[in-house]
C-alpha cells in the first residue's frame, strides 16, 4: 500500500521544531510562517497539488470569507492546512486523505495553541473539503474551504493542472475516436479530457454559497471556449 505521510508525525524528527507560538499572534494571519513550516515538511503527491495550490485555495477562500463575511479564524487554517497529508491517488485510502488532514492537522493546531474553540471547526472543513470524501460542509466556514479549493479545479488553472495530473499518469490528452464524448460515456482514466465530462464541467452547479458559484461559473465559461478551441484544432486531424 503506498504510503500515507501526516505532517503531525513530522513534529517528533529530531530535526524539526517549530517556532513557539507568541502571545502576539492575535490574527489567522499572523500564523501563516507557522503554516508555512509544517507544510514545508511534506512533498506534495503530484504537482497539481503543491505549496502554489495551497496558496491559491488560501486567496480563493480569503475572498469568499470577505464576501460572506464568515470566521477567517477557521477558514484561514483550514485553507492552509486542508492537504498537510498526502494520499497518493492510486491509494485505496485515497478517500480518507482529508480526515487525515484534518486529525493531522487539529493534533497540530492544538500542539501550538491555536484558539482552542475553533479547532473542532478547522478539522470539519478540511475533512469536508475533498469531493471524494463526500462529507456535506455544514458550517459557512466549510463551505468556503470546498469551494475555494474546487475553484482552483477551474478556468485558466484548473485547464494545466488537469493536463499536469493527465501527463504525470501518462494518459493521453483525448480520446482519438471521440475527444468530446458524445457517444460514449467518459472516462478519465482513458483520457485528461474525459475529467472534464466526469467532474470539472459539474463544479459550478454543486458550489455551496453563491461568491463561489459565480466565479466557478465564470471560470467553466472559460473552459467551454477552450474546449470549442480544441476541437477546432484537433477535428482537421481525427475525422
Amino acid at each position: 500500500m503506498p504510503a500515507v505521510r501526516s505532517m503531525s508525525l513530522m513534529a517528533k524528527d529530531k530535526d524539526f521544531s517549530y517556532t513557539p507560538s507568541p502571545n502576539h499572534m492575535r490574527q489567522p494571519q499572523d500564523w501563516e510562517p507557522l503554516f508555512q513550516q509544517f507544510l514545508a515538511r511534506q512533498m506534495s503527491a503530484d504537482a497539481a497539488h503543491d505549496i502554489h495550490h495551497v496558496r491559491r485555495v488560501v486567496a480563493n477562500a480569503m475572498q469568499l470569507t470577505a464576501a460572506t463575511g464568515a470566521n477567517a479564524a477557521v477558514v484561514f487554517p483550514a485553507a492552509w492546512l486542508h492537504d498537510c497529508v498526502v494520499v497518493p491517488k492510486s491509494s485505496p485510502q485515497r478517500a480518507q486523505a482529508s480526515r487525515l488532514a484534518a486529525a493531522a492537522a487539529g493534533a497540530f493546531l492544538r500542539a501550538q495553541g491555536y484558539g482552542l474553540a475553533n479547532v473542532a471547526d478547522i478539522e470539519h472543513a478540511i475533512a469536508a473539503h475533498s469531493f471524494s470524501a463526500g462529507i456535506s460542509p455544514r458550517t459557512l466556514e466549510a463551505q468556503i474551504v470546498q469551494d475555494a479549493d474546487r475553484l482552483d479545479a477551474l478556468g485558466a488553472i484548473g485547464i494545466a493542472r488537469c493536463i499536469q495530473v493527465g501527463t504525470a499518469a501518462a494518459r493521453p490528452l483525448y480520446h482519438a475516436a471521440d475527444p468530446f464524448c458524445h457517444t460514449r460515456q467518459p472516462d478519465d482514466n482513458a483520457a485528461t479530457v474525459d475529467h472534464f465530462y466526469t467532474k470539472l464541467l459539474r463544479l459550478a452547479d454543486a458550489m455551496q454559497t453563491e461568491a463561489g458559484r459565480a466565479e466557478a461559473r465564470r471560470r467553466t465559461t472559460f473552459m467551454l471556449a477552450f474546449l470549442e478551441q480544441l476541437a477546432s484544432e484537433i477535428d482537421p486531424v481525427e475525422s
